[in-house]
């Protein structure tokens, strides 16, 4: 096999070439997914209002945050396969539809219990953008095209839970508090309107779910080294950025003394950082290739979580260095995502939904760990940048031994 760190483009394989047919308008996929992610934490800055509104205390009301993230990565288990059965357009309707119902649910809530409820019930439905515009990608692009758009969502699902805040906050501080849960519902119902009339089918549905046959689908990709080592790797670079962004008002506020209003304009520097990267991406990959691409971004991210690492425990903490770090950090995310993203879901073409489902998945699950890790211990800026440095880490052994067993065609 050729050297991972010499590689160039993969070419496609016949399994992977286009499939002829209406390709799905990439800002059709951008809405769809985003509708998952920006939910995740926009409702963040009302919980202390929404709390005393439904006499709830902290602890209920973080639940609102952390269930979602689990109804996020529980569903991508679900529609990968769905879509497989049925098409992929059927089942985003349906996504959109729980997503688009759980919304009203949460907007009229009247108690923290029927709000979290409502808040899980939403990220279950939310999800089936977050796996299935990436399958419709695969379905329609061969492998270099598809990680050109692959980027664009990936850049999605990052600045989705950066910018959140800030949107919350105004609309929090403006309008109250149900606004927020207000303008996800319409976003959904206007995401259901999207697929129903304007979204193509891009998969030939096989016209039923057969659970014997899934099973065995998601056991070879569990069986499969090299697709766990890119879930893995590509979870712990993309997401593990969730346990800075959950710590940043603690770290910023409480232990460097910044105004809280100074936050968000701080975590939105990590779009203009993810933004670059994916630029980037789409610019080298079919000069740089795949393997090399993802590899030179992972070391970028993983030189990132140690410098924070290394700034915390030396005590040289301020806004800039921090920020400096992390950017480095979310620099590489810009270009690792969709690369190892690509890389995995190619492992068996012949399961793309499943695949696809299944690393979304990963990538929630591992965001939702690193988010409480970091909230772990009384120094926030420390349990942040120990939870990045140890996630670089792991992605950079799991994507190397990834490619030690990938037998996609090389480059």
């Amino acid at each position: 096999m050729t050297d991972p760190t010499t590689s160039t483009a993969r070419p496609a394989s016949p399994a992977q070439t286009t499939r002829a047919g209406p390709v799905p308008a990439l800002w059709m996929l951008v809405m769809i997914t985003l509708a998952g992610t920006l939910a995740m934490h926009i409702f963040v800055p009302a919980l202390p209002i929404a709390g005393e509104a439904l006499h709830a205390d902290n602890a209920r009301m973080q639940l609102t945050i952390s269930l979602y993230i689990l109804g996020l990565a529980l569903g991508q288990l679900f529609y990968g396969p769905l879509s497989d059965a049925l098409g992929r357009r059927p089942a985003l309707m349906l996504g959109m539809a729980i997503y688009s119902i759980a919304g009203v649910v949460a907007w009229q809530a009247q108690s923290v219990e029927m709000l979290i409820a409502a808040r899980f019930f939403q990220a279950f439905g939310g999800c089936a953008g977050l796996a299935l515009g990436r399958a419709m990608i695969r379905d329609t692009a061969a492998p270099d095209r598809a990680v050109q758009r692959l980027a664009v969502l990936n850049l999605v699902v990052a600045i989705g839970p950066a910018m959140a805040p800030l949107i919350g906050s105004l609309l929090t501080s403006t309008l109250g508090w149900r606004t927020v849960l207000l303008a996800l519902c319409l976003m959904g119902v206007g995401n259901l309107l999207f697929v129903w009339r304007l979204m193509p089918e891009t998969a030939q549905a096989t016209g039923r779910i057969n659970l014997p046959n899934l099973a065995r689908e998601y056991r070879t990709l569990l069986h499969s080294p090299a697709f766990i080592g890119y879930a893995i790797g590509g979870g712990c670079v993309t997401t593990a950025m969730f346990a800075f962004v959950a710590s940043a008002p603690f770290i910023f506020v409480e232990q460097l003394g910044k105004p809280a209003s100074h936050v968000a304009y701080y975590l939105s520097l990590l779009i203009l950082s993810i933004s670059l990267g994916n630029f980037i991406t789409n610019r080298a990959i079919h000069r740089i290739g795949l393997v090399r691409l993802m590899l030179s971004a992972s070391l970028l991210s993983l030189a990132g979580g140690i410098s924070m690492l290394v700034i915390v425990l030396a005590g040289w903490a301020s806004v800039v260095t921090l920020e400096a770090s992390v950017l480095l950090f979310t620099f590489g995310v810009g270009m690792t995502g969709p690369t190892a993203l690509t890389l995995a879901v190619g492992i068996n073409p012949k399961v793309v939904g499943s695949a696809a489902g299944l690393y979304g998945f990963a990538q929630m699950g591992i965001g939702a760990l690193c988010t409480a890790l970091a909230g772990l211990g009384d120094n926030p800026a420390l349990g942040a940048a120990v939870v990045l440095a140890t996630a670089a880490v792991i992605g950079q052994i799991a994507l190397r031994s990834a490619l030690r067993f990938d037998r996609q065609p090389p480059g």
